[in-house]
């Protein structure tokens, strides 16, 4: 789908939505979301002019249809509209459907004519529509939907007097967490419509324990319209409002219906065994017995504390400690370890949790401040050496559970920085004796490393997102590996009845969860089909044991036609390769790719979108001709993250006049061949510009006269000059100077020296250092980054980007990034420094530019009009090497127009001077 469409009016459809094109009047329009700046396809078509007479789209169906049939969900989301105009228009179906959840069909009927979404391994699909593949990036049809959800989202040009319907089916096995499961639907639609319907029927053999549904947005009124009909074995909810009941207000377009609809249930369970079901030659068992006395606990909490973690981070995780350790029982044992560049433990051993030993704790964790780098190797090692020492000397009970819980917000930068090294020091100290949870604090933290850890030691990795319920999201983690149950649980079944047996073996198992097996049966001889169950609990082992029989589901549901019955062996399937995908990411090279191979095959004969397969949309040709196909992918984690950094963009509001915005605690950084960038969080946006100057030409970056700080920075040239005729700029040397606490800084590609009271310290790049002086604190990692934290005042980042010593053209040189910047006064200016008290500036006008890629606009600022094109910058603050695209708006000319007066008037004599 193009991420730029002449759209005027958006409506949103409970969980499918329809975009229609409306008044668009030749204005381009971003659309929202994480969609990939590249995909600016058909941006130029989209330029054109409708009247409200052709703006003429009806929607006239939306229905939601969710079918649970033991904790196996088929959703079908189907949506019709007409088109009513006089003309062909542009309509946009989208769905928000949960992360978990594997597409497995997609299709489109246009005046009786069915268009179906085929399922391809995702690199030949790739290879056969390289017009949908942009830069390594599908021109996808699924996006990041916040932290539970992924959207779905396509768009078909439908001639005049025409209709269309669209219908996505999405599978998911619902997870027990906290003791229940939950179905989610998003609701949010902009206007009233005809038709609209969310159906569940739950569908559970062992009987229904409860159901609740509700939603974000039910007030007295509609509360009455969700019908709830719940019997021993089966539950029907529906939610059916007519568009007068829709409606805020009687005869206004705006709807009450905007928000989450959650439905929630759990199963009874009064067998210990568990419950097994057999169909159609699968069997799948649910293992979650009750009444269990829980296993004691010793958690160690490793707490990142490093300068990252500043402000707000640092506060909720005190806050979500304290909480925590309130909820820890008397026979458990507890140790707090923070680290950032060092490592620093409560006690040297764990802790019962008393009343008293909990209060002391918490005292402690009060007084947990950020500051320093990232040793996370020495901190999680320090966790495995206290759980190890204090099992060898018996100080914890022998038949309790040993676990780790990290918590940081980033990179490791100090001490082992090599993530392989870490994973490898870990798994090796911990040796299968304990589980490692994982919790990676914002979006800076590398996700794909901790998930690895984690799986290689028993645990799993969770990433915390950034928030004002950031509290809540810790302690909802810690509850549920709070209570652990048994551990080292065994399931077994008769050798010679089963195979293709998903994992049956759990480390353990925690109150308010459950364990999930399922195989295929190699014959129908049931009478010896024998379950045994093995673990070991609180004060002794837990064993259990009994027959397993098929179920007669004509007797159990008389009068129901059952929709799927293959659910046990799609169930099977489902759950296999998510356990694959899992092994794909950690063990022997060979273990990978044999994991990998079979869950891409079981991918492709079961049709589910999963991280190694896409669904292409082949859409109806137009009046301009053919129409390229799109792709739908299965986002990873680590994808949803990159997706969220890189979510950076300009959105103009809908049908809005031109603002003004003024941002709030940007980022600056000069990196490159010098490039210069301003990036506004606030508005999802950056500003980018070079500078280009000959080889020696000393630049001034920032001079807050007041504070007494001065910044230059060097530019050194490439050996010579590349075959393409152009001559690359870096910067190789940059000086710094506080005169008020009289430092004085100079770096290079080489060295750093610190001239302070007289006396000077000289670092080399190939050192790992923390110097602390009464007014300049740097922090070296080697061959990487220097750290400089003025007193009371700005912290600068200088990266060293070092290029093989014998290529023919690169030398090695220096990146700057500026922190804390709204410690300068209002008087700092420079190349950099003029920005860092926010700029305001307006974009309009987008059209296609020369690149297609790389859309043009018109700037307003600082009174003047801009042409400028949106492209990617590198910031190289997360990977030294590679460096991460972030979209921003270019200015042209060495920043004529966005930089105060012309380049050169930011020239100085020398390093450390400012005329």
């Amino acid at each position: 789908m193009s991420g730029l469409q002449g759209v005027g009016l958006l409506l949103l459809w409970g969980s499918a939505c329809l975009w229609l094109p409306g008044l668009a009047r030749g204005v381009l329009v971003i659309s929202g979301g994480h969609e990939d700046l590249q995909e600016t396809r058909g941006a130029a078509k989209s330029l054109q002019k409708r009247s409200a007479a052709e703006a003429t789209v009806e929607v006239f169906s939306v229905k939601v249809d969710c079918t649970v049939m033991s904790r196996f969900a088929h959703t079908v989301m189907t949506s019709r509209a007409l088109n009513k105009a006089n003309s062909s228009q542009e309509i946009f179906f989208e769905v928000d459907l949960p992360k978990t959840a594997f597409i497995v069909n997609f299709s489109m009927e246009i005046d009786g004519e069915v268009y179906v979404g085929e399922v391809k391994e995702k690199e030949k699909a790739k290879k056969q529509y390289e017009k949908a593949v942009s830069s390594g990036q599908t021109a996808g049809l699924v996006k990041a939907s916040g932290r539970k959800m992924e959207k779905f989202s396509v768009s078909v040009n439908i001639a005049a007097e025409s209709n269309v319907t669209f219908i996505l089916t999405y599978e998911e096995l619902l997870q027990r967490k906290r003791g229940q499961y939950e179905i989610l639907t998003r609701v949010k639609p902009k206007q009233p419509v005809q038709e609209f319907q969310i159906v569940a029927n739950i569908y559970e053999p062992q009987g229904i324990s409860y159901v609740d549904a509700h939603a974000t947005f039910l007030s007295n009124e509609l509360l009455p319209l969700v019908e709830k009909t719940v019997s021993d074995n089966k539950a029907h909810i529906s939610f059916s409002p007519t568009m007068e009941e829709q409606r805020k207000c009687p005869g206004c377009d705006g709807t009450l219906i905007d928000g989450d609809f959650v439905i929630k249930y759990d199963v009874k369970r009064a067998n210990s065994l568990g419950d097994v079901q057999i169909v159609n030659g699968y069997f799948v068992h649910f293992f979650a017995p009750p009444d269990l006395p829980r296993v004691p606990k010793n958690v160690a909490f490793v707490i990142d504390r490093s300068g990252s973690m500043s402000g707000t981070k640092m506060e909720q995780t005190r806050q979500a400690l304290l909480t925590i350790l309130l909820e820890l029982h008397e026979e458990d044992h507890f140790a707090l370890i923070q680290f950032d560049h060092t490592i620093q433990s409560w006690n040297e051993s764990l802790t019962k949790a008393t009343k008293e030993m909990v209060a002391e704790g918490m005292n402690y964790a009060r007084k947990i401040v950020d500051h320093g780098g990232t040793d996370i190797n020495s901190a999680v090692l320090r966790a495995v050496d206290m759980l190890v020492k204090d099992r060898r000397e018996k100080k914890l009970p022998e038949r309790s559970v040993d676990m780790i819980i990290l918590l940081t917000d980033g990179m490791p930068n100090y001490g082992v920085s090599n993530l392989k090294t870490i994973q490898e020091n870990v798994q090796s100290a911990i040796g299968g004796n304990m589980s490692l949870f994982c919790l990676g604090f914002g979006n800076d933290v590398d996700y794909s490393f901790l998930d690895v850890m984690s799986k290689q030691n028993k645990g799993v990795a969770r990433r915390i997102f950034e928030g004002s319920d950031a509290v809540l999201q810790l302690q909802g983690f810690f509850q549920e590996v709070a209570s652990p149950l048994l551990s080292e649980v065994d399931l077994r079944y008769p050798d010679n009845a089963v195979d293709s047996l998903t994992t049956n073996h759990y480390t353990q198992l925690y109150n308010g969860s459950e364990i999930v097996v399922a195989g295929r049966l190699m014959d129908n001889d049931l009478d010896n089909f024998m379950v045994e169950v093995f673990g070991q609990g609180f004060e002794e082992d837990f064993t259990v044991q009994g027959q397993a029989r098929a179920l007669d589901w004509d007797v159990m549901y008389p009068n129901e036609e059952y929709i799927y019955g293959d659910f046990t062996e799609r169930l099977w399937a489902y759950l296999t390769i998510q356990q694959l995908l899992e092994k794909s990411k950690s063990g022997a090279p060979d273990e990978k790719a044999n994991a990998t191979a079979k869950a891409l095959d079981m991918s492709l004969h079961y049709s589910f979108v999963t991280p190694l397969t896409s669904m292409v949309v082949t859409k109806p040709d137009t009046e301009d001709g053919p129409d390229s196909p799109l792709i739908a992918d299965k986002l990873t984690e680590e994808q949803r993250q990159v997706a969220e950094r890189m979510s950076h963009r300009y959105q103009p509001p809908m049908n809005a006049p031109p603002m003004y915005y003024r941002p709030a605690t940007p980022t600056y950084l000069v990196d490159g061949d010098p490039h210069f960038m301003i990036e506004l969080p606030d508005r999802e946006d950056a500003l980018c510009f070079n500078i280009n100057d000959k080889p020696g030409t000393i630049f001034n970056l920032v001079r807050d006269p007041t504070q007494g700080i001065l910044v230059n920075g060097q530019i050194i040239g490439d050996k010579k000059i590349a075959p393409d005729g152009k001559v690359n700029t870096y910067f190789c040397r940059f000086g710094i100077v506080h005169r008020t606490l009289g430092v004085r800084l100079e770096v290079s590609t080489q060295d750093m020296s610190v001239f302070q009271d007289g006396k000077r310290v000289k670092l080399l790049w190939s050192d790992t250092a923390s110097v602390k002086g009464p007014n300049v604190d740097l922090l070296l990692t080697k061959d990487r980054s220097l750290t400089v934290t003025l007193k009371d005042s700005v912290k600068f980042v200088i990266l060293l980007h070092k290029v093989w010593a014998k290529h023919p053209y690169h030398r090695d040189y220096l990146g700057f990034y500026t922190l804390d910047s709204h410690l300068l006064s209002p008087s700092v200016h420079g190349l950099l420094g003029q920005f860092y008290h926010g700029v305001e500036y307006e974009v309009s006008d987008l059209r296609p530019g020369e690149v297609p890629e790389k859309p043009d606009a018109t700037m307003y600022v600082k009174g003047q009009e801009l042409n400028v094109t949106r492209g990617w910058q590198k910031d190289f603050r997360r990977d030294v090497k590679s460096g991460e695209n972030v979209p921003c708006w270019f200015v042209h000319s060495n920043g004529t127009g966005l930089i105060d007066g012309e380049a050169t008037d930011y020239v100085v004599s020398g390093l450390f001077k400012t005329v």
